[in-house]
């Protein structure tokens, strides 16, 4: 009699064994290892440091203020009599070459050369915005977090309009250590700003000349004034060259120079925010802290106008 199996049986399989069957565990790990890569993948964003708009172009205080003062300056000479009889090219020489020879003496060639770069720049002053900053490292520290800090290598090509922040993401890239990268990246930040701070020193050095300068103009016009009494003829220069240099070194002193300082001061502590905010970054991503953590820090620098709440308000939720 044939067993009931026999009847069931495949045809030219052997009898007796049934077919192997899948291995349980091996589909469960291979699963598993599916699942884990695909959020990976997907966790990566394409860009996601997107670049922080410019604030700033041309520096329409400094313009109007400027503009404003020489023209309430024109305005009263030409009220009461000739824009030409406050022309002297004596008086120009005392206190513009002046002031620059005294406040090279202070300093050296390169220092003024740099400063006077620098109060140019002034008047194109593009800095980037605080709040945007800060959305920008948390971008970072949210793909660093989710597929590690080497995806940051992908946008290092779209950070190279920002230089310290793109040096800043490369030592995250390389894996120096964070102790080691806090510390090249303070330095640099210290820097910077010793460097714009000599630029303001500088011209806050030349803006205390100039009046000094006109003075001394004045006490020169009215030696030859003195000593001219007995020609009628030469009293009117001398005495023009005695008062024109004092205003010459009182307008370049105090409105030129003086408001030429305080911008490169504004500038170089608006440079010093972006570049601390970069570095706190930086170095919270190293450490592989949490970003809310890195939020919190950030709103610690920020001015209180420009703190964000970027979790709580702009951060896109899971299932939104």
């Amino acid at each position: 009699m044939a067993n009931a199996s026999d009847t069931t049986a495949t045809p030219g399989a052997p009898r007796g064994k049934p077919p192997p069957k899948p291995d349980a565990r091996a589909e469960a790990r291979s699963a598993d290892s599916r699942a884990e890569s695909a959020p990976a993948k997907a966790a990566a964003p394409a860009a996601p440091a997107r670049s922080v708009r410019l604030r700033g172009g041309f520096d329409v205080a400094t313009l109007v203020g400027l503009s404003a003062a020489a023209a309430v300056i024109l305005i009263a000479i030409t009220s009461g009599g000739s824009l030409r009889a406050f022309v002297d090219p004596p008086s120009l020489m005392i206190v513009l070459g002046g002031t620059l020879a005294v406040t090279t003496a202070s300093f050296s060639l390169g220092d003024v050369a740099v400063a006077w770069k620098n109060a140019a720049a002034v008047l194109v002053h593009q800095t980037l915005d605080p709040k945007g900053v800060a959305r920008q490292v948390l971008l970072l520290a949210e793909a660093a977090r989710r597929a590690g800090p080497e995806t940051l290598k992908n946008v290092l090509p779209e950070l190279r309009a920002e230089p310290f922040l793109h040096r800043s993401v490369t030592l995250i890239t390389e894996g120096l250590p964070p102790d080691v990268m806090e510390r090249m990246l303070t330095g640099e930040v210290e820097a910077s700003a010793g460097g714009h701070g000599k630029s303001a020193g500088v011209l806050r050095r030349a803006s205390e000349v100039a009046p000094a300068m006109g003075l001394i103009g004045t006490l020169v016009g009215l030696v030859q004034m003195l000593g001219s009494l007995n020609d009628p003829s030469a009293i009117g220069p001398a005495m023009a060259l005695a008062l024109l240099t004092t205003f010459y070194g009182a307008v370049l002193g105090n409105v030129v120079l003086a408001p030429l300082a305080a911008k490169v001061e504004r500038a170089a502590e608006d440079d010093a925010l972006v570049k601390t905010l970069y570095t706190i970054g930086a170095v919270s991503i190293a450490r592989q802290e949490n970003p809310r953590r890195l939020e919190m820090l950030l709103n610690a620098v920020l001015p209180p106008g420009k703190r964000i709440q970027y979790f709580d308000r702009e951060a896109p939720r899971v299932g939104a």
